[in-house]
């Protein structure tokens, strides 16, 4: 069985400046095609577009762009590909002391410290936030040193404050784990990104990480907070809506492309999932999308 190695990116400060900051035309992100985790907090603006979110063991679809903030060593995977159809994408990387120890510790900036505390969960942000801190971000690739560091504060007081948002992985996963286990189950997250199309044991898993099944089981439900098979289904779940929006294909072809081989258990998961059929989100995301 292939074992594939969990990543942890090692992040160097922009030049001139206490954190990094890169911005991405359409889809040359390609740094972040496999789970990886880093003890940065990230703050992502993908402009425009729909994709995946793969942050910690929740994974979603996004449409008209998206805005997250992750927080540190939380295991995440690439936002943008060659579907998304984004005009850019931009990313902002800084360790939670950038700025010292004590600095987010002063009464006026405290509840800054509250944000980075809460995208150790990862944060989506939504609505007219979404747009006006995307603006920001975009508008600091041409700020000298000084003015990104005065703009990056404002971004994270307008974060703070806004009720624009929705916690990614709000059923609890983590996120202050050992190095050990930061690799176990990134090893287990990049099996799924890779495999989630074809049928997966428990038993080959449990192997990958040197387990006994049971013990599998009970770990992965400690870390996550859900089973392992909610886990795959909910990725086989997303792929096929993301597939429902972005491909001419017929449903059942759908369905086993996401790695179901039974068609009616993936209509009566994706309606338990969703909420409604998937013919219904995909006219829906085709009204959304246009």
């Amino acid at each position: 069985m292939k074992t594939i190695a969990p990543s942890l990116e090692i992040i160097s400060p922009s030049y001139g400046s206490s954190f990094y900051y890169s911005k991405y035309l359409e889809n040359t992100n390609i740094k972040s095609h496999v789970w990886h985790y880093h003890p940065e907090i990230e703050l992502v603006f993908i402009n425009g577009g729909s994709g995946k979110r793969q942050i910690g063991s929740h994974v979603s679809y996004y449409t008209d762009g998206d805005l997250i903030l992750i927080g540190s060593n939380l295991p995440h995977c690439g936002f943008t590909n060659d579907q998304t159809g984004n005009t850019n994408e931009t990313v902002i990387q800084m360790k939670p002391d950038f700025l010292g120890e004590d600095f987010f510790k002063i009464p006026e900036l405290r509840n800054i410290q509250n944000l980075f505390s809460q995208a150790k969960a990862g944060i989506a942000f939504t609505g007219i936030v979404k747009k006006k801190v995307g603006n920001t971000i975009e508008a600091m690739e041409n700020q000298s040193p000084m003015e990104r560091l005065f703009s990056l504060l404002t971004i994270l007081s307008e974060l703070e404050r806004t009720d624009e948002y929705k916690i990614l992985n709000a059923d609890g996963f983590s996120m202050e784990m050992q190095t050990q286990d930061n690799d176990r189950i990134n090893s287990v997250f990049n099996y799924v990104k890779d495999h989630f199309q074809e049928p997966i044991a428990l038993d080959e898993v449990s192997a990958l990480v040197s387990m006994t099944t049971p013990s599998f089981c009970r770990y992965f439900k400690k870390i996550t907070n859900k089973t392992f098979t909610t886990f795959v289904n909910e990725y086989r779940l997303v792929h096929a809506s993301k597939l429902l929006a972005e491909k001419p294909m017929s449903i059942s072809e759908i369905s086993f492309e996401s790695g179901f081989n039974n068609f009616s258990h993936f209509n009566k998961s994706f309606k338990a999932y969703t909420g409604k059929s998937a013919s219904q989100y995909r006219q829906e995301l085709k009204t959304i999308i246009k």
